[in-house]
């Protein structure tokens, strides 16, 4: 297999926050960099195909505005002026919302998400839609890798990773169930939070109780700033206190202590993920920071152990959460949705109410082990994928198709059920091939996560 273009010490992905000094100065505008956006999408979304649709006469008159708040010293927030993709699950007023499956193709509500509406009102420039696996599961839409069109960019929220990845836009709207902002984040090189549970408003999306909407950006900052504008005005879900942090990205904190938090995933990794992982740690150990493996601890050892079930657990409880809708799907749409739909629904039929309570109590049980955790460590640290991006070329005549093209969820699935907060960070190269390291925290300490994170990304 030949190697793919990713190499961290000379990738300078796109970022926003550095741009603000220059429209303020005169420099620079928010349609000059709209522009620039716009171009490397023509030149790169031919191969990537990161976009299901955009709206670029919207994405300039919201420039234009933006640029007269620059000119007159009135922008909004830290925000104002940013180009930013909204996964295709997620409504706008503007543009269709057909979530990757068929069943919705010509779907406009012609609504906002409360999300969407909350970056509108700080200024940001809503530039397009992006690709999602067939309603943010497992059958892929066309979206390739940014750094080998051979492989997966991950999923679901893979055209968000991806065109951060290709640098066509510097921050992007992903959601996650499973393993779908911070999975494809690994693959795409990108930096990306999965927030605690609920601390940015879903809006429309409050169906499956694991569903979490999150940022993927090519910095701390402007993934930072996007969050948290999101959350001051939208607030978390309905009953959920939101994100907490402050206005700016929060200050690099070196961890005294981390723990390895190995998953269901750690025996079937290759080598070389292994080698590039344990070259991380022994980074971190030299520069100070002490780590815990599940046996330094018997509670770590416990962690571990119920953790080895997190892939059974988010699996039966999205299962059971989401029958009925699959149902009404292959009831009235069969022809329009993937074979992969309705391997999902009749994974939900065998799921009954005795099975989703019992997986809910090894979800509880699973979060207090983690709670037990907080007095050992400053956080957890762990691989945000089994390795780099699979190959993926299409399901092929007359072969079984594969479970999970965009990737395996076993470093993800786990902190989904935690419901906890997971920062990706883009600290590995494998075979050419970004791989990303997850910095993992207790409820409601997202900005310390990311606060940790930043550090790691500062002397790893």
């Amino acid at each position: 297999m030949s190697s793919g273009s990713y190499d961290r010490a000379s990738f300078k992905g796109l970022t926003f926050h550095d741009a603000q000094a220059r429209f303020l100065a005169g420099q620079d505008t928010p349609r000059a960099y709209l522009e620039r956006c716009l171009d490397t999408i023509a030149a790169k979304d031919g191969v990537v195909r990161a976009f299901v649709v955009l709206n670029e006469a919207g994405a300039r008159f919201a420039a234009d505005a933006s640029a007269a708040r620059y000119k007159a010293g009135r922008a909004l927030s830290a925000i104002d002026g940013m180009p930013i993709g909204i996964k295709d699950l997620i409504e706008t007023v503007d543009m269709p919302t057909q979530m990757g499956c068929g069943a919705f193709a010509g779907n406009f509500p012609k609504r906002d998400s409360i999300m969407v509406r909350a970056l509108r009102d700080a200024g940001a420039v809503i530039i397009g839609k992006t690709v999602t696996a067939e309603l943010g599961m497992a059958h892929p839409g066309p979206t390739t890798n940014p750094f080998d069109p051979r492989r997966s960019p991950g999923g679901s929220s893979s055209g968000s990773a991806a065109a951060v990845g290709a640098n066509m836009i510097p921050a992007a709207i992903g959601t996650q169930v499973g393993g779908s902002i911070i999975r494809p984040a690994s693959y795409c090189g990108n930096i990306a939070l999965k927030p605690t549970q609920g601390a940015i408003n879903r809006g429309e999306r409050q169906s499956l109780s694991q569903s979490t909407a999150g940022v993927h950006a090519n910095s701390f900052e402007d993934m930072w700033a996007v969050a948290i504008e999101i959350a001051r005005r939208a607030g978390g879900d309905p009953g959920a206190p939101g994100l907490f942090g402050p206005l700016s990205a929060p200050t690099p904190i070196k961890p005294a202590r981390l723990i390895v938090m190995e998953t269901e995933g750690w025996g079937d990794l290759d080598a070389t993920s292994i080698a590039a992982f344990e070259g991380l740690l022994a980074k971190l150990r030299a520069a100070g920071v002490e780590i815990w493996r599940r046996g330094d601890h018997p509670l770590i050892e416990g962690f571990e152990r119920a953790l080895a079930q997190g892939k059974a657990i988010t699996a039966d409880i999205c299962a059971f959460e989401q029958r009925a809708g699959l149902q009404h799907l292959a009831e009235t749409a069969a022809d329009r949705v993937s074979p992969r739909l309705f391997t999902r629904l009749q994974h939900g039929t065998k799921v009954d109410l005795e099975t989703y309570r019992a997986r809910l109590l090894e979800r509880e049980e699973l979060r207090r082990r983690l709670v037990s955790l907080a007095p050992l460590a400053d956080g957890l640290i762990a691989l945000s994928s089994p390795g780099t991006a699979p190959v993926w070329l299409g399901d092929q005549p007359g072969q079984p198709i594969a479970p999970r093209p965009t990737g395996d969820i076993s470093f993800n699935a786990g902190t989904s059920a935690l419901g906890c907060p997971a920062v990706n960070v883009p600290l590995l190269a494998v075979e050419g091939m970004p791989v990303g390291v997850q910095i993992i925290g207790q409820w409601h300490e997202d900005a310390r996560a990311v606060a940790i994170g930043a550090w790691l990304a500062g002397v790893a």
